[in-house]
């Protein structure tokens, strides 16, 4: 592969940078050759809420985010612009709607064309998602039999049923990653990642399905050859256009033609900055612990595991079928379970006087209660929580499953807080369990779990993990395993590796492995993950 003479790194240094854009904000970070992060930067970005569980975001806000992001981190690093070897991009699986010319339009009743973005978390589509599902549609397979709302062709039908004129009017409809892609290139080649995962894109056969589209109401997008969201799909990795255009160059602060990768979904990005280590990827579950936890198992040959997303072709490590599962809320789920406390408020001023945050105050002083890490599991004694406030993502594709509490009492202090965010770790560790032990049945066996994402930074959490599901945890010494996975796609796109497996074995290395607690600890857990799941069981007896 030739880089671009302007984008041509001096002396023979070479860089690579990684953007991250997740729910909250934009991150970018500079990465050497070795995996090494020199320098990183973030900024927030706007989230904007609506009646109706409507949640939206404007790609003109995320842009300026990112070339913030960038330009900061290349500066903090003190690397020249033009030794810059490649780019790559991840982001949330959120939809872009843009009219001619790439302009934004209103995707909701504000009417607000900036607000152009329907976040993965909006679950306004729960209706058509229903009538989806009830069409017993072929392509169902590849999403664990169950579309979910958080999918784009629900949000599309939304859209073309509710909000028609919008609809007719979109000159393009991006998954969030690949609008950045084409706003760096202006290449319009979606990604394997994005479209296999979010759109029903059948990679293993390389096409769409329009049996599919004229059965769910979204007929016109295959009349048009699928021309509004992608008739060129490449594999994450894959260097788009000739590099950056003049444009995005001067709004990041990079050089002309600098190599950008076709990119890829955050969680998936977190999975291509872990599982290439400790053993191959398919012995690895890749945990992305942030707002929501995504799952990552990859194979060799397609395992059908149902109420878990996939398999699906090259839509992480190029070449093999990943099933992907997880909880649309996992950190989010534990700071709305910490909410409800009578002492949230005391913690956070505490945490804040600390200059800790409110997870990170809560698991030192359950550290400081017990003799192990292991140990503040009894910390929990009596206090059951299934923190699924959103739903259950996997494995039973549940958006209307609700959280259960079993155990509060009239106890205002933070001690008992401190009991309730172990209590709420154990569930989040078990709807984990879950997963493995569905995918384990189906044929998709894992040995270790490989975690990345902000919710997973604390031991006593990684060693919860490792208790609650009876697995290895480890953690890799990447300090941002997701940008790192961003910055792995540009490598390839830049040429510095020859694939993505390649880059993953060279840049991702082994901090440290958590192992399970002994038999007093199994035993423990494994008592309260029968609690855990008869609780579910009877949640949905009663709601049903």
């Amino acid at each position: 592969m030739t880089i671009p003479s302007s984008a041509q790194p001096a002396g023979g240094e070479r860089y690579l940078v990684g953007v991250d854009v997740g729910t909250g904000s934009a991150r970018a970070g500079l990465f050497d050759l070795s995996g090494r992060m020199l320098g990183s930067a973030k900024r927030d970005i706007s989230l904007f809420r609506e009646p109706g569980a409507m949640v939206e975001q404007s790609s003109t806000d995320i842009w300026a985010a990112v070339c913030a992001s960038v330009r900061e981190a290349v500066e903090k690093a003190g690397i020249a612009p033009d030794k810059v070897a490649g780019v790559g991009f991840d982001a949330t699986c959120s939809l872009v709607v843009l009219g001619e010319g790439g302009q934004p339009l209103p995707v909701g009743p504000s009417e607000d064309p900036a607000r152009d973005i329907i976040v993965w978390m909006d679950h306004r589509a729960v209706n058509q998602v229903e009538r989806i599902n009830a069409g017993d549609h072929d392509v169902l397979r590849y999403v664990g039999g169950i579309i979910s709302p958080e999918m784009e062709t629900p949000k599309l039908l939304w859209l073309k049923e509710n909000r028609p004129r919008v609809f007719d009017a979109a000159w393009q409809f991006f998954d969030l990653a690949d609008f950045l892609t084409w706003r760096a290139t202006d290449d319009l080649a979606r990604s394997t990642c994005t479209v296999t995962c979010k759109w029903t894109y059948l990679a293993h056969e390389r096409r769409w399905d329009p049996a599919y589209f004229h059965g769910i109401g979204l007929g016109i997008l295959a009349d048009e050859d699928f021309a509004r969201i992608g008739q060129r799909v490449v594999e994450p990795g894959t260097p788009l256009g000739a590099g950056l255009t003049a444009r995005a160059a001067a709004e990041l602060g990079l050089a002309v033609g600098t190599p950008v990768a076709a990119g890829m979904i955050d969680a998936h990005a977190g999975g291509i900055g872990t599982v290439g280590v400790e053993g191959s990827p398919e012995s690895n579950l890749g945990y992305v612990f942030g707002t929501s936890s995504c799952t990552m198992t990859s194979t060799r040959e397609p395992v059908f595991v149902p109420g878990v997303w996939g398999p699906y072709f090259s839509a992480m490590v190029p070449g093999m079928w990943l099933n992907e599962g997880g909880q649309s809320a996992a950190g989010a789920a534990i700071a709305q379970l910490l909410s409800f406390h009578p002492a949230a408020g005391e913690a956070e001023a505490l945490a804040r006087s600390r200059g800790l945050s409110l997870p990170a105050l809560l698991a030192e002083l359950a550290a400081e209660k017990a003799d192990t890490l292991s140990g503040v599991a009894r910390l929990a004694d009596g206090l059951h929580v299934v923190p699924e406030f959103l739903g259950n993502r996997a494995p039973f594709a549940d958006p209307h499953a609700r959280a259960a509490i079993v155990g509060l009492g009239m106890e205002r202090d933070i001690g008992n807080l401190v009991s309730l965010y172990i209590a709420g770790l154990c569930g989040i560790g078990y709807g984990l369990r879950q997963i493995i032990d569905a995918q384990a049945a189906a044929g998709a066996p894992v040995d270790k779990i490989v975690i990345s994402g902000g919710a997973g930074q604390l031991d006593l959490v990684r060693q919860l993990l490792a208790d609650a599901t009876g697995k290895p945890l480890v953690a890799t010494r990447a300090e941002e395993p997701v940008l790192l996975g961003a910055a792995i796609l540009g490598s390839v796109a830049g040429g510095a590796f020859p694939d993505v497996r390649a880059a993953m074995a060279a840049l991702s290395t082994t901090d440290r492995i958590y192992q399970p607690g002994g038999e007093e600890i199994a035993a423990l857990h494994a008592r309260r993950y029968d609690a855990f799941r008869r609780l579910q069981d009877l949640a949905r007896e009663i709601r049903e």
